[in-house]
């Protein structure tokens, strides 16, 4: 190998390393600024939104919250960066942000070349398709939409899902491409496009926001698997174990029945996994190995609730949008979320 080849590859291992140990340290980042700076939607009922006054709430939301109890033992040191489907991955790679917690899909391109690392799904979904009823009638399946104008956001999975479903199934369409979601809302209830394809939990969320809900109606068919991952930057194993047992924390409570009305009762159980999970069995290090405290699940639970307690009042029956558990179900129950052990 010459002498300037051999530097040029030093050089570039070099910049690797170092771009390593940059991402390296977020928890500590974190405890010493005060508060978790996490990334979400601009505005996705159910997910993420702010009120008149600023203040977030959603499914997404509560996530980003339950990281900041875990850390903090407080679920509102927590600031929220909103952020379109273009500039999430740039806001997590250049440290604007800690945390990406945005529908955001999991793929493997986005794990390998994009510098992330998904820490968990905190939610399985799948792209459909909304149309206006009253304007379409007589189509009730996806298979019937050939020719016709499709509203999408750009810069997504949705609109590569798109290009290969009609591909596949041998029809044309008219993609009508928006950068921000606003504007796909916008021109899709104004009538600028016959149908609007998205993840179906959007569409259902979209859906309340129209100026007639009730002409429009999401088609049966799932075109796609959309499992929305909780994103760190690759190169910090500390910060996505934190992440990643913060989820699993959250189902193996609903699992077990922990509650926020509860926590402090079950505290005092007899159930050996159930005092493990909360820090109260004897001589316990899960919390300190995490770099956080014992009672770090406990401090969850109290802030956010257990992971059906979330879902529930974000997306389930208890919310405008009444989405069904579906795959997003324990696995006891037919679904797929499914809490590893805390051992």
């Amino acid at each position: 190998m010459k002498k300037s080849v051999f530097k040029s590859v030093l050089g570039v291992a070099a910049l690797a390393w170092t771009a390593t140990v940059a991402n390296a340290g977020t928890l500590d980042d974190v405890k010493a600024k005060g508060f978790l700076q996490c990334g979400v939607n601009t505005s996705l009922a159910g997910f993420s939104a702010p009120n008149d006054k600023g203040e977030w709430s959603g499914f997404d939301v509560d996530y980003c919250r339950a990281v900041a109890a875990a850390v903090f033992g407080d679920a509102t040191k927590v600031k929220f960066t909103p952020l379109n489907a273009k500039e999430r991955f740039t806001a997590l790679q250049s440290g604007e942000i800690d945390l990406l917690v945005r529908n955001t899909t999991y793929t493997i391109s986005r794990d390998t070349a994009l510098g992330l690392d998904f820490a968990g799904i905190n939610y399985y979904d799948g792209q459909g398709f909304m149309i206006n009823a009253k304007k379409l009638s007589g189509i009730n399946s996806a298979l019937q939409l050939s020719g016709a104008s499709i509203c999408v956001q750009s810069g997504t999975t949705t609109e590569l899902n798109l290009a290969d479903y009609f591909k596949t199934n041998k029809m044309e369409y008219n993609p009508v491409v928006f950068e921000k979601l606003e504007e796909v809302n916008a021109a899709y209830d104004a009538g600028r496009c016959d149908a609007y394809t998205s993840d179906q939990s959007q569409l259902y969320a979209v859906r309340l926001s129209l100026a007639n809900p009730d002409d429009h109606v999401v088609l049966p068919e799932i075109i796609s698997k959309e499992p929305f991952g909780l994103g760190v930057r690759q190169g910090d194993s500390q910060w996505a174990d934190v992440v990643r047992w913060t989820h699993f924390a959250m189902l193996n409570a609903e699992e077990f029945g922990i509650t926020q009305a509860n926590v402090e009762e079950m505290k005092n159980s007899a159930n050996p996994e159930i005092k493990r999970l909360l820090g109260s069995e004897a001589d316990t290090k899960i919390g300190t190995d995490l770099g956080l405290t014992n009672d770090w699940v406990v401090r969850i639970i109290k802030g956010v609730g257990n992971y059906g307690e979330v879902f529930e009042r974000n997306l389930g029956a208890s919310s405008p949008l009444k989405i069904a558990r579906g795959l997003n179900a324990q696995w006891t129950k037919g679904g797929l979320q499914y809490g590893v052990p805390v051992r």
